[in-house]
């Protein structure tokens, strides 16, 4: 584990464990995480602990073509309750995620220190969101980090059955209409492999980032 200083700089990804811990410390400036990401890196810590960064391998992430919607999720979208907007909502999206309740986890990961530095990189351009209303109240969500042909997901939110799930749906058919490779998921879950993610190498996603 690399212990990182206030110098710009992350140690190449192969010094990460098993578990994908690369490197403890920095700051979440908008560089830093910019530079992380490029590189294939994202923060993930919890609340009073130090910033810890990773890069697991393999990597989990969805190419737009292999986007799973099950006979449900089709017979939502018809309906039409729901409305979705592109990044029209983000710090609404990121208190959300940070502040809906998950009985799967013991609490947020988004601390409020992240939860600012990621309102800096949506006004810079680089993180967007996802907003799902139902009689125009939002009910779900997702923000990620948009690199241009990669986009890394790193939350979403639902107060109503599928909200979450409508939200990736159509950012996915959006990126895939204006040709982006990938959407990194980051890690394995059986929710996002419901939707057609699965995991490759590393190596490989690097290689997307680099191209």
């Amino acid at each position: 584990m690399f212990l990182l200083s206030k110098e710009l700089f992350f140690p190449p990804v192969t010094y990460a464990n098993e578990d994908g811990l690369l490197a403890v410390g920095g700051d979440l400036s908008v560089e830093r995480l910019e530079l992380a990401y490029k590189n294939g890196i994202f923060p993930w810590f919890n609340e009073g602990e130090p910033i810890i960064w990773y890069s697991p391998n393999p990597r989990m992430v969805l190419f737009p073509k292999d986007l799973k919607i099950s006979k449900s999720m089709k017979q939502v979208i018809r309906k039409g309750a729901f409305k979705v907007t592109f990044n029209q909502n983000f710090s609404e999206v990121i208190a959300n995620c940070k502040n809906v309740y998950r009985p799967d986890q013991g609490g947020t990961w988004i601390t409020n220190e992240m939860q600012q530095a990621y309102i800096e990189l949506h006004n810079k351009g680089i993180a967007k969101s996802v907003e799902v209303w139902l009689n125009n109240e939002l009910v779900g969500g997702l923000y990620g980090i948009d690199l241009g042909t990669v986009f890394c997901g790193e939350s979403m939110f639902s107060t109503v059955s599928n909200a979450s799930k409508l939200a990736f749906i159509y950012l996915v058919q959006k990126l895939e209409k204006e040709n982006y490779k990938l959407i990194d998921c980051q890690v394995y879950n059986n929710h996002l492999a419901s939707l057609g993610a699965d995991e490759i190498s590393r190596d490989a996603f690097l290689k997307y980032l680099e191209n």
